[in-house]
């Protein structure tokens, strides 16, 4: 049995069949992991939504803001972007039946010897508090009551931690950590504007992985989120949004030896469009 950790699919459907196929993937025996946003941009959400959830416990994907975007879109919160390629989804026959299965998924995910996340960990956060932390925003999604803090999840602020927040304000910077940070300051401050690679990052910012010292530095933790930085691969972190939609590759990070796989994904290049 093998497990292996996905980058970001954004509904590139045929890329994810013809990776696995290269992985040689046995539905019987091995495990997958998905970094976050199964789904948007590519043009095939819809199969991937229904392929993802129809492999059952042999799938365990973590939500990325594209995921939590397509359920606040469904639920009237947030309108749509103009490079969003999510209708065939919202007009599916399974609509619901999908998408309760999104919102019954993990913000973030520990085994093997591993931490995935979609987008990062602030620094104060050990790999404990912060799979505590998550644990009130699945709760939060998942509670009768899912609709209000869809209302009020969007939004920049705060843009640090407090152990004392309270509320919609304490999920909500949970949520941006986990699926929208790329950034923050020494003490955490988090930073959403910059969306490109290491060059010019605002004065004061770095990489949430380079803080020094934080308090997940011990642990592997694998995310995707970042298009622009490829993959990454040291003893710590392991980057691997390597930009399929983009046309570029899907890849594929085998926990047993650390092995990285790729899918080529040229053929996405001229329908890419960033925004």
């Amino acid at each position: 049995m093998a497990t292996y950790v996905i980058g970001d699919v954004q509904g590139c459907y045929d890329q994810l069949r013809r990776l696995l196929d290269q992985l040689g993937f046995d539905a019987a025996h091995d495990r997958l992991w998905f970094v976050g946003d199964l789904v948007n941009r590519g043009r095939q959400s819809l199969a991937t939504l229904r392929f993802v959830k129809g492999l059952g416990e042999r799938a365990i994907p973590v939500l990325g803001n594209h995921d939590l975007h397509l359920l606040v879109v469904a639920e009237g919160f947030a309108k749509k972007h103009r490079t969003d390629t999510l209708d065939e989804i919202l007009a599916a026959p399974d609509r619901d039946e999908l998408l309760a299965w999104l919102r019954h998924r993990n913000m973030i995910h520990a085994g093997n010897g591993y931490v995935m996340v979609h987008a990062g960990l602030l620094p104060r956060w050990s790999v404990a508090q912060a799979t505590a932390l998550g644990g009130e925003v699945e709760r939060a999604l998942r509670s009768d009551n899912y609709r209000e803090f869809m209302r009020h999840m969007y939004g920049n602020e705060p843009a640090r931690w407090r152990d004392g927040l309270t509320g919609f304000d304490r999920l909500r910077v949970i949520t941006n950590a986990m699926t929208r940070m790329r950034l923050c300051t020494a003490d955490g401050l988090m930073e959403f504007a910059h969306t490109t690679g290491l060059q010019n990052l605002p004065a004061g910012f770095m990489p949430w992985y380079d803080v020094p010292r934080r308090a997940s530095r011990d642990a592997i933790i694998v995310f995707g989120h970042w298009a622009a930085l490829g993959i990454i691969d040291r003893p710590d972190v392991v980057a691997l949004d390597s930009g399929c939609v983009w046309g570029r590759a899907l890849s594929a990070l085998r926990l047993e030896d650390r092995r990285i796989v790729q899918c080529d994904c040229r053929e996405l290049a001229d329908t890419a469009q960033w925004h």
